[in-house]
């Protein structure tokens, strides 16, 4: 019965990484080739509504050169404008960071001071 059992057993495919004979073994899956560069400035310029309410009329704005994401597939840069407060008063420059991911800005997350994100990039106006 033994014999059997392991009869059976060798008749599927082994992982890649399986101590049998190659001939035996699955093939490694190979990841997804990286995206192209996102065209930040363009992105950003037809995206200007969603990134940034129409009453804190975003002007000035300036994006980084996008950045290859350290895990996944996609693509970060950093966006910074002069934004107004709902009560009109001017808030100076605020950065948020957006990741990029199939040619579309999926998130946008603010950059506090203390943070060191954005600080060390060039930005070109879109």
């Amino acid at each position: 019965m033994l014999g059997g059992a392991l009869a059976l057993a060798g008749c599927g495919i082994a992982d890649s990484r399986s101590p049998v004979p190659e001939f035996m073994r699955g093939k490694a899956t190979e990841p997804p080739p990286p995206e192209a560069p996102p065209e930040v400035r363009r992105l950003v310029r037809e995206n200007l509504d969603s990134l940034f309410s129409a009453a804190s009329k975003p002007h000035h704005v300036r994006v980084s050169p996008p950045r290859h994401e350290v895990e996944g597939a996609g693509w970060t840069a950093c966006v910074k404008a002069e934004l107004t407060s709902v009560m009109g008063k001017p808030l100076g420059t605020q950065t948020y960071r957006i990741t990029i991911s199939g040619g579309m800005i999926t998130d946008r997350r603010r950059v506090e001071a203390d943070e060191n994100n954005c600080a060390s990039e060039s930005f070109e106006p879109i």
